[in-house]
């Protein structure tokens, strides 16, 4: 908890508070609220042959927010952070299912700080094994589909891990991706998205001025399982806004544009957890990366808050 320190604005009294002063450790007695989990790995990330560093990112993400305005009624918790100090990703995305599973069956809304987007595994793992019964979707806005057929498993591979699981468990694949991007997906990956009856939408639809597609997919996903996991990977965002990530976005698609969907995602209040990964605050070079990433991760918190 000692990441958690900040302004103090006394003289404005008890509704001038910030995420600092409000946070406390998860305790199993705590009244349902929002529960953050740190995944400080980019084990994922090194195999993937990217750009390490996001290991890093739980920690710097949490010193983003700390300062950041708290106007939410729910509570919000930390509940720690999963390491993988040996490389074994696995074992790791093993604890983090783990960890996930009892904010969920806790009445929690877990949010996960990644870390590369092999978290995503861990987090999905995590929201099935409290929910065993539930079909979960998941909606990933990102630049990359993820859906690769790399052996052993790396940051690029959840969501076939996900497709894999479904398929051995007897239950639907529902996955949509929001803000493909053409030059950064092989056809390899467009016949694979097709093949298991993925959606998406391309960066290029995915714009402030013409939400409707992603709209559309969102609701047309959301009616179709019982549960949500929302991943988000900073990587969608342009590379002007968010350099700090393993893979930036030559067009990206706007903070805007993300933002209005997070939204319109934790509305259908089917979103049991949800992932912010990919930030590496060693490509951070003058912080600014760090706020976008809290900002995101605000934005996620304010949006479950409003729908109790």
């Amino acid at each position: 908890m000692s990441v958690w320190t900040g302004r103090v604005d006394t003289a404005d009294g008890p509704r001038a508070l910030r995420w600092h002063q409000v946070i406390r450790p998860l305790a199993p007695d705590g009244m349902p609220g929002i529960a953050l989990v740190g995944f400080a790995c980019d084990e994922g990330v090194r195999r993937n042959g990217g750009r390490v560093g996001a290991k890093d990112g739980p920690r710097a993400i949490r010193q983003g927010l700390a300062n950041l305005a708290f106007h939410q009624l729910r509570p919000v918790y930390d509940a720690g952070d999963v390491a993988c100090p040996d490389g074994d990703l696995e074992a790791a995305q093993s604890r983090l299912a783990l960890a996930v599973a009892a904010v969920v069956a806790g009445e929690h809304r877990c949010l996960v700080l990644g870390g590369g987007h092999e978290t995503a595994w861990g987090t999905f793992q995590g929201v099935a094994a409290a929910h065993p019964d539930a079909t979960v979707g998941v909606i990933n806005i990102d630049a990359h589909f993820d859906l690769r057929a790399d052996e052993p498993p790396n940051s690029g591979t959840p969501f076939r891990q996900i497709a894999d699981w479904c398929r051995d468990h007897g239950r639907p694949f529902k996955y949509l991706c929001l803000g493909v991007s053409n030059p950064s997906n092989t056809s390899a990956l467009g016949n694979r998205a097709a093949d298991l009856g993925a959606d998406w939408v391309h960066d290029t639809e995915f714009v402030p001025w013409l939400l409707d597609p992603a709209r559309e997919a969102v609701a047309a996903l959301a009616a179709g399982c019982d549960l949500i996991h929302l991943s988000i990977d900073l990587d969608v965002l342009p590379a002007a806004v968010m350099p700090a990530v393993s893979a930036p976005a030559a067009l990206g698609v706007s903070l805007h544009a993300v933002e209005a969907v997070v939204h319109q995602v934790i509305a259908t209040r089917k979103v049991a957890a949800a992932d912010v990964v990919e930030f590496n605050p060693a490509l951070d070079r003058d912080g600014n990366a760090a706020r976008v990433a809290a900002r995101v991760a605000w934005q996620v918190s304010a949006a479950w808050d409003a729908r109790k």
